[in-house]
């Protein structure tokens, strides 16, 4: 997908709502669990009931992983049902890959080729030649983690050197390396307030936010300091839409969860 193909999908559905695809045995409804493949139908249901009200999907490969081969089955047949159903949303593999060049290759030619991702999360620890050959394949994007919502961010993305913040740092180095048509970055939601720093390094890239919900940030400050003049977010719900219920009304309270946080994007979006 290109960025004008994502920027006409958020104005012409008003939602830049990204649904996170995290499935948990422990907590998906009982009833799914007689299912030869309880992940696959739960996601499905999920899908169909939110496809409406987002504009993109991101399974976390940890949590298909964690099964071993079905959990990886699972994983490429949600997929699979993505890309034969619903090729207007944005599909992004959350899999926080980054190793050395040729390994990064690899994992490029995986979840872009192999399962027909749009995008693929990154950890650009280990330098440019860990995130370059996510950029090689036309139309695909590499969503570079620049700041994380998590409270170990701390410990080393919010570390000054030379009075810069180093992910100031990591997020100036590595836009270099790509551009706005290939490259997103990973802020966190509950450091929404940094945000008017991040727009001066990087005015023209979209974020990918998670932390909006279960994990306390504000949709109405991400959208205060984040959004462009394209719309330039997309803003992760995992927790907060899919596990809203595990009865047999599963699907539908996340479809309501889902046009809730529509509708509140469409407000930002018509001011």
């Amino acid at each position: 997908m290109t960025r004008a193909e994502l920027i006409h999908q958020i104005k012409t559905k008003h939602t830049f709502l990204c649904v996170g695809l995290d499935p948990d045995t422990e907590k998906i409804p009982k009833h799914l669990l007689t299912e030869e493949d309880p992940i696959y139908e739960f996601n499905k249901a999920i899908i169909d009931a939110t496809a409406p009200y987002c504009v993109s999907f991101k399974p976390n490969t940890a949590f298909y992983e964690a099964y071993g081969l079905s959990g990886l089955t699972s994983l490429e047949k949600t997929i699979r049902y993505l890309n034969a159903n619903y090729p207007d949303h944005f599909l992004i593999a959350d899999a926080k890959r980054g190793d050395i060049g040729n390994t990064s290759a690899m994992y490029a030619r995986a979840f872009f080729k192999r399962l027909d991702c749009d995008a693929i999360t990154i950890a650009p620890y280990m330098g440019s030649d860990s995130v370059k050959p996510f950029l090689e394949f036309e139309n695909k994007w590499a969503i570079v983690l620049g700041l994380t919502s998590n409270e170990g961010s701390s410990d080393f993305q919010q570390q000054k050197m030379n009075g810069k913040f180093l992910y100031e740092y990591v997020i100036q180095t590595s836009a270099g390396w790509g551009t706005p048509n290939n490259m997103m970055f990973v802020i966190g939601a509950t450091k929404a307030n940094m945000l008017t720093d991040i727009r001066a390094i990087i005015p023209e890239h979209f974020l990918l936010i998670p932390g909006v919900g279960a994990q306390g940030g504000s949709l109405a400050d991400v959208c205060k300091y984040g959004l462009n003049k394209d719309i330039g977010l997309l803003v992760n719900s995992s927790r907060g839409i899919i596990y809203v219920s595990n009865g047999t009304d599963f699907a539908e309270r996340a479809a309501a969860e889902a046009k809730k946080m529509a509708d509140e994007m469409k407000t930002y979006l018509n001011h």
